[in-house]
């Protein structure tokens, strides 16, 4: 994938009364002539809205059902309304993409942009649709620093270009000692794990990117913030014509105002948890409740498709809690959870009917299974479907050719594992065919299933005895039932495909 353009094409909705107007006007203007059309005209005629932003973590990625992310939501949403497709062309540098806004090189830039004073005299942003706040990183191994006094003599490092800096830069008028360092190409996840490791004393990042990453690197710890929390707004060109800016501006307000921006940034700053003590105990409860109402259905689609019907029920688990209802933003669904394309392609029509979804999901694992290279063999190859079930096949191959480029083994899962998180570092993923994945989610859906899996054949074991045993006119002894449960409480059952 060239990282340089992405474009994503869907069918668009029907338009609505006023864009049909506006698309009747602007096909007259063209006809007539009589004057140069508008932004929005242009727009519509051309069916494209073409947006610069940055491939990350809080812009867009490209996730196991397509491009996603919170300004990715947000823009297709406005694309949705206009009834066009969203290109979006990616930048690296902040300068060269408000250069670019100001050149009329795309329609507008959403990169998670700050809005400031010195930035607005480059670019006209809209009305802010999110708020963040500055904040100062330290590792917990040390003392947290109270007041800015506190980082003269220290080593602290920002991203370059960014507001961070600005503020730095506002500061060290009040405290000329203050010193820092600016690097480029940079994530708010490298700083993160910079402090972790120790590499630096101190970084300021947004409070979004630190909720985001901050499981992943648990010493860097926030020891205050700096300054009021900062608005994030697209940015347009400063230009009499108004035309699209006016709609964006609407879009924005509304999309604030009626809680579907608070609903989109809820959902991409939640996280797969592992598997606590109290999850575990749910997870037992739900085995006697909830599994038994679809354990036949598992079973009949894992004999078909060739499959442990333990593992596809820890999958369904893992995705639904076994819930046929279930929904997640993207309009993800069922108690397998398949996007439309994955149940088109199935041949699944009703993802919400259990029977179907459980058939679907086993079909699309499968699949997944099957598309892996031969070289992936026993159990490594179970663990790599999963991984490509949850992050999809292209971000799977990435983290394989990083592991060999690295000497590690990409047919092992056990080394596979290690680089798959790297694919949230700008230094690795920039360089990959696919882009920024949240690399460590994979690995932790991975180790959740198999922690279910394992739950899921001790159980089964267990009922399995039980039966033999109603079934003998004698039961065991006291001595015989210890020995059973010793032999069998807390095993590890390696997967294998049936």
């Amino acid at each position: 994938m060239d990282l340089s353009k992405k474009r994503t094409i869907f069918s668009p909705f029907p338009l609505g009364h006023t864009f049909a107007c506006l698309m009747l006007i602007a096909s007259c203007v063209m006809l007539i002539g009589s004057r140069p059309p508008t932004t929005l005209e242009l727009v519509l005629a051309q069916g494209e809205l073409r947006v610069i932003s940055r491939n990350g973590p809080t812009t867009y990625y490209e996730g196991p059902y397509g491009y996603t992310g919170f300004e990715y939501q947000l823009l297709k949403r406005f694309a949705d309304e206009l009834g066009v497709e969203l290109v979006i062309e990616d930048r690296e540098d902040l300068e060269h993409m408000f250069n670019d806004v100001r050149a009329g090189r795309a329609h507008l830039a959403a990169a998670g942009l700050t809005i400031t004073e010195s930035r607005s005299r480059a670019v006209r942003f809209s009305p802010p649709y999110k708020e963040v706040s500055q904040v100062l990183l330290y590792n917990s191994r040390t003392e947290a620093p109270t007041r800015i006094e506190d980082l003269i003599g220290t080593d602290l490092l920002v991203i370059s270009q960014s507001a961070h800096a600005e503020r730095l830069r506002e500061l060290q008028r009040r405290y000329p000692t203050l010193t820092w360092r600016e690097q480029s190409n940079l994530e708010m996840i490298d700083l993160l794990e910079m402090v972790h490791n120790g590499t630096i004393d101190h970084a300021i990042v947004d409070s979004n990117a630190y909720q985001l990453n901050r499981h992943i690197f648990p010493r860097a710890w926030v020891a205050m913030g700096l300054g009021e929390p900062q608005s994030l707004g697209w940015a347009f060109p400063h230009d009499r014509d108004d035309s699209l800016y006016r709609l964006a501006h609407d879009f924005l307000e509304r999309s604030t105002n009626d809680g579907t921006v608070e609903r989109i940034s809820q959902s991409f700053y939640d996280h797969v948890d592992e598997v606590t003590t109290g999850g575990a105990l749910l997870f037992s409860y739900r085995v006697e409740h909830r599994l038994p109402l679809w354990k036949e259905q598992m079973q009949q689609a894992a004999e078909e498709f060739g499959l442990d019907w333990r593992l596809l029920a820890a999958i369904g688990y893992q995705e639904s809690h076994w819930d046929p209802n279930a929904r997640s933003y993207t309009g993800v669904r069922g108690l397998m959870m398949l996007t439309m394309a994955a149940a088109k392609d199935m041949g699944i029509s009703n993802r919400r009917d259990p029977n179907q979804s459980i058939y679907g999901g086993a079909k699309y694992f499968r699949s997944m299974y099957n598309r892996l290279p031969e070289s992936i063999e026993g159990a490594d190859r179970t663990w790599m479907a999963l991984a490509a079930y949850n992050v999809g096949m292209g971000h799977l191959e990435d983290a394989r050719r990083l592991t060999e480029g690295h000497g590690g083994n990409p047919n092992s899962w056990s080394d596979v594992r290690e680089y798959l998180p790297l694919l949230a570092k700008r230094q690795y993923y920039r360089h990959t065919q696919h882009g920024y994945a949240r690399g460590w989610e994979p690995v932790t859906y991975v180790r959740n299933i198999q922690n279910f899996y394992n739950i899921l054949t001790w159980h089964d074991q267990q009922e399995q005895r039980r039966a033999a045993a109603e079934a003998q006119p004698e039961h065991p002894s006291e001595e015989e039932q210890r020995t059973l449960s010793e032999n069998t409480f807390g095993m590890s059952v390696p997967v294998s495909m049936l």
